[in-house]
């Protein structure tokens, strides 16, 4: 579908749409730009006709070059295989735009975030409260994505005001924000009566290290290594988001070669998560062997991730239009036995597990999210698929996944299990991947010739957790004018807020590390 059709089935839903300009910059992007007065409606139609969640929903500080303000929101085509992006201008004159949220949630928390860094109001949102810039030490009116930012001008501070549920027998139990682990900070209040949660308020934005303004002015170099810092467990799939933004503005057409390798390495992240995360659930539940067991098999990862590309973490691997990896036939070697070993005991692993009535009672119907209600929250990636929505970019933008024969795990019960079997499937379907493009992985130089070219795109990837999203604008000096990131775990916090509901208060951390959502990639 092009980008005429697409206005085509827009008029045919609301007659009056009329674009200011319809480009396709690129071959997987459409971009609308429409007049303020329509842009609520278009991003209604495009919701539905799609269908897609907000993927992104961004502001551009513009006032130097148009003397204006500018906002973005994005949504993912994937009949199509294609990011529609609708933009507007805001005059700076009071700045504001009607509100999505009350019609597409996954537009709530996006139009907070740009309430509290741009001041740009969202009219109409019913939940105004600041995310990161908290009360208590950043006061109204500083507004840090905006370009003439300084410093925080200092003013009166606030409280933050949680949503009370109020009756009798009602009672409420504050968690956090420092916890009892190396878990990031998060603050959970808890409204129970008896013993089952009927309301869970999270706050988070207690890691905010400003990563958005931290990138603006940085050349593309600084800015990948950047990226990797953004969320450690996932370096890679961040790194890769960027890069590719990257190589579609400078019109790098990136070789075979290198796909296949910055696909091993996303598996390769992928599992040694997976693994991590399926040792969290049986802690959870007091069942320390296999916990134990599953550190090992993340430990024997990690150990092949340094081994292949110098990185434990899998860092400074990704480079524009390349990687830093090369191959011989001792290291494809090393990388398929290694393999095999690692398969060998995840089954052992899994074995103990499946045959453990204890650990599948308490995973079998904890912490449901239900399909409808995750398709509502704009809920992506391993989430998402638990719940039986069938959204994963391997498969919709499959690049060599195509020639391996991807297979997207799905579920349909949304519980705890499901999540847990999803991980599973996943970490056997990334072993079968590797062994099929490391098949097709030879050693050769990529000689990379540079065009520095000023412009904007979109980067993406399919993180272990969901998709890892960078839209990047770069100026003409190739100093990046402005960086939005967007982490699965944004997405998909209000996810565990409703997945909790009707749980006992001891089995939130079980039904919280089957999302193991991310604290940093969450506070930007």
């Amino acid at each position: 579908m092009d980008g005429a059709e697409i206005i085509l089935r827009i008029k045919n839903k609301f007659p009056e749409f009329a674009a200011i300009s319809v480009t396709r910059k690129y071959p997987d992007e459409v971009c609308i730009k429409i007049d303020p007065a329509i842009f609520k409606s278009t991003c209604l139609v495009l919701h539905k006709i799609l269908p897609s969640p907000v993927m992104m929903l961004f502001a551009l500080d513009q006032r130097a070059e148009s003397g204006m303000f500018a906002i973005n929101c994005v949504f993912v085509d994937f009949k199509n295989r294609q990011w529609v992006i609708v933009s507007m201008d805001i005059p700076l004159e009071n700045p504001g735009f009607e509100s999505l949220a009350k019609s597409i949630y996954s537009a709530s928390l996006f139009e907070r975030e740009i309430r509290e860094m741009f001041g740009i109001e969202p009219k109409g949102n019913p939940d105004l409260r600041r995310l990161n810039l908290h009360d208590e030490v950043c006061p109204q009116g500083n507004f840090p994505l905006r370009k003439d930012f300084q410093k925080i001008q200092p003013g009166n501070l606030a409280e933050y005001k949680f949503a009370r549920v109020e009756g009798e027998g009602i009672f409420e139990v504050p968690v956090g924000p420092v916890h009892a682990g190396i878990i990031g900070p998060g603050h959970f209040r808890f409204s129970a009566a008896g013993e089952p949660i009927i309301n869970l308020e999270s706050r988070l934005g207690f890691t905010h290290r400003g990563v958005e303004k931290l990138l603006e002015g940085k050349s593309w170099a600084q800015a990948i290594e950047l990226s990797e810092c953004v969320a450690g467990d996932s370096a890679f799939s961040h790194s890769i988001a960027f890069t590719q933004a990257l190589e579609k503005i400078f019109g790098l057409t990136v070789d075979i070669q290198t796909n296949y390798t910055r696909a091993v390495c996303l598996e390769l992240e992928r599992m040694y998560n997976h693994a991590n995360d399926i040792g969290g659930m049986a802690t959870d539940v007091g069942f320390s062997f296999p916990a134990a067991f599953a550190s090992v098999i993340k430990e024997a990862i990690l150990q092949l991730n340094e081994r292949i590309s110098g990185s434990r973490y899998l860092k400074k691997v990704n480079r524009l239009g390349t990687t830093a990896v090369s191959w011989d036939e001792n290291k494809k070697k090393h990388l398929l036995d290694s393999l095999k070993k690692i398969k060998r005991d995840f089954n052992e692993l899994v074995d103990i597990l499946n045959f453990s009535v204890s650990f599948m009672d308490r995973l079998d119907a904890a912490g449901v999210l239900r399909k409808k209600t995750a398709q509502d929250l704009g809920i992506v990636g391993l989430a998402a698929r638990a719940s039986g929505i069938p959204t994963d970019l391997r498969k919709y933008f499959p690049g060599v996944y195509k020639e391996a024969k991807f297979k997207m795990a799905i579920q349909e019960s949304g519980d705890v299990l499901a999540r847990y079997r999803i991980r599973i499937s996943e970490f056997e379907e990334s072993c079968r991947l590797i062994e099929e493009l490391a098949g097709k992985i030879v050693d050769q130089e990529n000689k990379i010739e540079l065009k520095f070219k000023e412009g904007s795109g979109l980067g993406y990837a399919e993180g272990w957790r969901g998709p890892v999203l960078y839209w990047v604008k770069l100026g003409a000096d190739g100093l990046i004018q402005r960086c939005k990131i967007v982490d699965p775990s944004f997405h998909n916090w209000q996810g565990l807020s409703y997945a909790v509901l009707g749980n006992i208060i001891p089995d939130f951390p079980l039904c919280n590390k089957s999302f193991d959502l991310s604290y940093p990639g969450n506070d930007l």
